[in-house]
């Protein structure tokens, strides 16, 4: 038992020597944000490339199992665009999109729902695999997410466009998520809501992520994509963005058709009250990690207009100083 015990002076050198490795100045550095973030809820939206790449799904499956085991309480929303495209092709039905948003007629909801469903079983399957407790859902389930037939409005001259079986969030009703949280699980979400006449509809998972984030009131929504960040109107990332620089943005074109959505999302969350919006790139490894426990994080953060946002404005400055110098 006494080989077991240090001495003041034996843990003080364990401590430099920990301090001095490379790995153990990383686990020094997540300390803090464990710290912040336990016991918080954290709203991550998963999709694009990353889920096509077995090793980036199972290193998410990872990264969330281990937030989860710190002590923070994850929801992850998932898309799966591709695989549904993928499906679509293989039973010979076009796949249409509008300023970033699918369109979908009946056959392409049932297949919609077929690839989500599967993904969802899929990733839920990874985390429960290291170690947590993961299940999966849908807005059916218990009727949790109401929608409403979403229409595009009419934008620069063109008429306003049906998206067909595509729903705006009208509510979610929490009590299912915060039974499931209380009971320390993860819940895994697939897109898709109901309508008060039973219609099923397909739903953007950025846009349902960010709803989730606002009805939780949630510390942070990670929305994960497949490129660095919001660029600006010089092709540049931005690090930082306030809510009214990323609505010039949207409103200016500057932000591209499969970004809008996204930005949208974030935008709306910053003005509703969830603390911290973060647009990271999935397809780099242990991506979420980095944005939730290193100081610099990685990708975009959105904030409200008025602040104090001292770490957002930290991090923008150190990597705007470090892009500069480089």
């Amino acid at each position: 038992m006494a080989s077991l015990l240090y001495n003041h002076a034996s843990l003080h050198q364990v401590l430099r020597t920990v301090a001095d490795n490379p790995k153990g100045r990383v686990l020094a550095e997540a300390l803090p944000y464990i710290h912040a973030y336990h016991g918080k809820t954290l709203v991550i939206r998963f999709g694009g490339h990353a889920m096509a790449d077995a090793a980036l799904m199972s290193g998410f499956a990872r990264d969330v199992a281990l937030l989860w085991l710190v002590g923070m309480r994850p929801i992850i929303v998932h898309g799966g665009g591709w695989r549904v495209d993928e499906l679509m092709r293989q039973m010979g039905i076009e796949s249409r999109r509008h300023r970033g948003m699918r369109v979908t007629d009946e056959r392409a909801l049932t297949v919609v729902e077929m690839a989500l469903a599967e993904l969802n079983q899929e990733l839920a399957g990874l985390i429960n695999k290291h170690g947590a407790k993961a299940v999966g859902l849908d807005g059916q389930d218990g009727r949790f997410i109401h929608a409403h037939r979403m229409t595009l409005p009419a934008d620069d001259g063109e008429e306003a466009v049906d998206l067909g079986y595509v729903g705006d969030v009208e509510s979610v009703d929490v009590d299912l998520i915060q039974l499931l949280l209380g009971r320390g699980f993860v819940p895994v979400i697939m897109p898709i809501g109901v309508g008060a006449d039973g219609t099923t509809y397909h739903i953007n998972s950025d846009l349902l992520a960010g709803r989730l984030a606002r009805a939780l009131e949630a510390e942070k929504l990670i929305l994960m994509t497949n490129v660095p960040g919001v660029l600006d109107r010089a092709g540049r990332l931005a690090y930082v963005l306030t809510a009214s620089e990323a609505e010039s943005l949207l409103k200016d074109g500057t932000v591209a058709a499969g970004m809008r959505p996204r930005v949208t999302a974030a935008l709306q969350a910053v003005r509703e009250g969830v603390r911290s919006v973060h647009i990271i790139d999935g397809s780099v490894p242990s991506a979420l990690l980095l944005e939730v426990l290193t100081a610099q994080g990685v990708g975009t953060a959105v904030r409200s207009d008025v602040g104090p946002h001292f770490l957002e404005d930290s991090r923008g400055y150190l990597l705007s100083e470090q892009a500069a110098s480089g």
